[in-house]
C-alpha cells in the first residue's frame, strides 16, 4: 500500500519534495496558505521558481488544511520558520495520536530560541493537541532546484526516536536521494539554522570582491563557531563534520540557488539589506537567525565574531569593507 504523506508549505522545497516522494510511488497531498498557489501548481504542473520542473499527475493539492493532515503516515512541515508555530497552531487540531512529523524549515525561534522540532512540540503539546507525537528533522545539502531534476543528494534524518527517524529515512530515500540518520536531533537543527548566517556573510564577502580564499576561510572558521556553539549546546561534535553541518554550510555559501549567499553578495555590492531581500525575491533565512544567533552565543559565552560581524552589518548598519577589517584585526589566535 502506498506510503501516505501530507505537506504543508507548497515554497520551492515542500514542492521539490512533494515531486520526489510522488514520483516515488507514495501518496502526496500538498497544501498552502495561499490559495492561489495550490491554483496555480493544480494547472500549470509547475513551480514558477523551479524551471523545468514537471509535477506528476499523482500528486494531489489542497487548500483544506484538516484534509493534508488527516489520515497521513508522515506529515511534513515545509513552511518558512518564521511561519511553523502559526502553521502548527492551525494544524494542531486535525492532527492524530502518534504521529509521524518531519520539519524541513531551518530556523531558530527569536522569542525562545526554541529549534523547529521544539516549537512544534511546544505548539502541538498545548491543550487539545495530539499526543505521542514523533517529531524528526529532515536537514543536509539539498537546495530544491537540483532535487526537483532528480539530481544526487544525500540528507539526513535526524531524531532521538531511532524508529521514526528510520521511518523517514526509507519513506525519502530514492535513486537520487540517498538518506542518513542521526540521534542528534538539536545538532543537526543548530546547523541548518547557522548555516544560512554564515552563508550571508561568505555572499558579502564575494559582493566586495574578495575571491576563494576568503570564502574558504569563512566556511572553516563558520563551522568552527557553530561546532563551538554547538558542543556547549550538548550536541555531538561530530554532527558538524557532516551533510547537516559542513556540507549543508558549504552548498549554501557557494551555490548559485542559495537566497543568502545571493542577499550576502547584493549586501556586499551596496544594496541594504532590506533592498537585498525584496531583490531576492524569496525569504532569506540567515537574516531570521541572527537575532537568535547572536542571543545563543552571548547565553552560551561561545565567541561567534564571524556571526557579530554579519550581524553588524545587517542590523546595524556597519559597511561591509569596514566590518571585514574588523575581522582581519581581531587579535591572533591558535586555531585548535
Amino acid at each position: 500500500m502506498a506510503r501516505r504523506i501530507g505537506i504543508l508549505g507548497a515554497g520551492t522545497w515542500g514542492t521539490a519534495l512533494a515531486r520526489m516522494l510522488a514520483a516515488n510511488g507514495s501518496d502526496v497531498l500538498l497544501w498552502s496558505a495561499i490559495p492561489a498557489e495550490i491554483d496555480n501548481l493544480a494547472e500549470t504542473r509547475t513551480h514558477p521558481n523551479l524551471p523545468g520542473m514537471v509535477l506528476p499527475e499523482s500528486l494531489r493539492f489542497t487548500k483544506d488544511l484538516a484534509e493534508a493532515c488527516s489520515g497521513q503516515d508522515i506529515l511534513v512541515f515545509a513552511v518558512p520558520s518564521v511561519f511553523v508555530r502559526s502553521t502548527a497552531a492551525k494544524a494542531r487540531p486535525h492532527i492524530r495520536y502518534g504521529q509521524v512529523i518531519v520539519d524541513v524549515a531551518k530556523g531558530i525561534e527569536k522569542e525562545t530560541l526554541f529549534t523547529m522540532t521544539e516549537v512544534l512540540a511546544d505548539e502541538l503539546g498545548k491543550e487539545d493537541g495530539p499526543r505521542g507525537i514523533r517529531l524528526v528533522a529532515l536537514s543536509g545539502p539539498t537546495h530544491a532546484e537540483e532535487v526537483a531534476l532528480d539530481l544526487p543528494t544525500t540528507i539526513v534524518s535526524a531524531s532521538p526516536d531511532t524508529e521514526a527517524a528510520e521511518i523517514v529515512q526509507e519513506a525519502f530515500t530514492s535513486d537520487c536521494m540517498r538518506v542518513y540518520t542521526n540521534p542528534d536531533i538539536k545538532g543537526v537543527e543548530l546547523s541548518g539554522a547557522m548555516k544560512n548566517v554564515i552563508a550571508l556573510g561568505v555572499g558579502i564577502s564575494t559582493g566586495l570582491g574578495y575571491g576563494d580564499n576568503a570564502r574558504a576561510a569563512l566556511i572553516t572558521r563558520g563551522i568552527a563557531e557553530i561546532a563551538r556553539l554547538g558542543s556547549a549546546m550538548g550536541c555531538n561534535i561530530h554532527t558538524f563534520a557532516g551533510l547537516a553541518g559542513i556540507g549543508d554550510l558549504i552548498v549554501t555559501a557557494t551555490s548559485q540557488h542559495s537566497r543568502n549567499n545571493r542577499a550576502g553578495q547584493l549586501i556586499g555590492q551596496g544594496r541594504t539589506p532590506a533592498q537585498a531581500v525584496k531583490e531576492v525575491g524569496m525569504v532569506v533565512e540567515g537574516m531570521n537567525a541572527l537575532p537568535a544567533a547572536i542571543e545563543l552565543s552571548e547565553r552560551y559565552q561561545v565567541e561567534m565574531p564571524i556571526v557579530q560581524t554579519v550581524n553588524a552589518i545587517v542590523n546595524k548598519g556597519m559597511s561591509p569593507a569596514e566590518a571585514v577589517h574588523a575581522l582581519m584585526t581581531r587579535d591572533l589566535k591558535r586555531e585548535v
